[in-house]
């Protein structure tokens, strides 16, 4: 094939891919004008629209599928950087630490991105039906996120999705049948194993997934890892390993990482001050929540609310 006809090719598709998120931004911006998350009729399918920039927030990719549609955003996984684009997206199957902020968005155009929330059993039960056969590449635990550019296809599917918000007798059991086909085309990419992987690894994991969730369920309470990892079954140094080679941190990072994201929510809703949020989340000692806030977040807690909320100000009027 010559190169004009191959760039011919590109074009068109290039072409292809931008008319379908235009008609993806259309169809979100029908069903939602709200700022922030909306969650539609479909349990697993969330909105995310945003007129202004944001500063960089440290908080947890749940398991999920994430597809940015317009707008920019910049992600932080470990020390891997990386900005999306529209059309791009990533998929995580555990909940990994991470630090996000949206660094192109206005009023006009905002910044619109969707989420599907994802399980290993769903994509398992995907495998086993389609009879995939795929063998993961690496053994090595990893916290690695699937990244990727979306195609003809994958957008097609997302709007058939999105299409079902307007037929509610409908949705629930169509809505199912086309995220097993969606997982089905995320593992017959040519990544498709770097997907499989993540979710066969996070199954052998051995007591990680049951860690995490035991730390979500008590992140306010003091506890020893020695106390985790026997309520888990797990050696303490298998548990060390495991834990800290999928999430990058410690189990006792990993709760400091869930009190602090929620002291900083309370605190942005104003709903609470400083002292009472520290408390609510289990500090026990203001200057240790003080210096730990500090340094996940960059700035103490109450220079840290005045900052977010008056760069909030600032971009509201430069958007109007």
């Amino acid at each position: 094939m010559s190169d004009q006809k191959l760039g011919t090719l590109l074009e068109e598709s290039v072409s292809i891919r931008q008319e379908a998120l235009d008609q993806l931004i259309a169809m979100s911006e029908r069903i939602t004008t709200a700022e922030g998350r909306t969650q539609t009729i479909i349990p697993f399918l969330t909105i995310f629209r945003k007129s202004l920039r944001t500063t960089p927030i440290p908080e947890l990719v749940t398991p999920s599928f994430c597809i940015l549609l317009q707008g920019t955003k910049k992600l932080h996984f470990g020390r891997d950087l990386i900005h999306y684009h529209p059309g791009d997206y990533f998929a995580s199957l555990i909940d990994i630490p991470a630090s996000a902020n949206i660094i192109d968005a206005t009023k006009k155009p905002p910044y619109i991105g969707l989420r599907i929330n994802l399980t290993t059993k769903e994509i398992a039960s995907v495998v086993m039906e389609a009879e995939i056969s795929m063998k993961p590449r690496d053994n090595k635990l990893t916290a690695r996120e699937f990244f990727g550019k979306s195609d003809a296809d994958l957008l097609d599917l997302l709007m058939r999705l999105l299409k079902l918000i307007d037929k509610p007798k409908e949705a629930r059991f169509l809505s199912a049948l086309i995220k097993r086909e969606m997982i089905f085309h995320l593992l017959s990419r040519d990544k498709g194993h770097l997907f499989f992987q993540q979710a066969i690894l996070y199954q052998q994991a051995d007591g990680v997934s049951n860690a995490i969730e035991w730390i979500k369920n008590n992140y306010a309470r003091s506890f020893t890892v020695e106390e985790l990892a026997k309520s888990i079954n797990m050696s303490l140094s298998g548990l060390h390993h495991k834990f800290k080679a999928i999430t990058t941190m410690s189990p006792l990072q990993y709760q400091k990482l869930l009190r602090l994201q929620e002291a900083r929510r309370l605190m942005l809703s104003g709903s609470m001050d400083v002292t009472t949020a520290a408390c609510e989340v289990g500090y026990d000692s203001p200057s240790q929540f003080n210096r730990e806030y500090r340094r996940l977040f960059g700035l103490p807690p109450l220079q840290d609310i005045k900052t977010v909320r008056e760069s909030s100000i600032a971009d509201s009027f430069k958007n109007r």
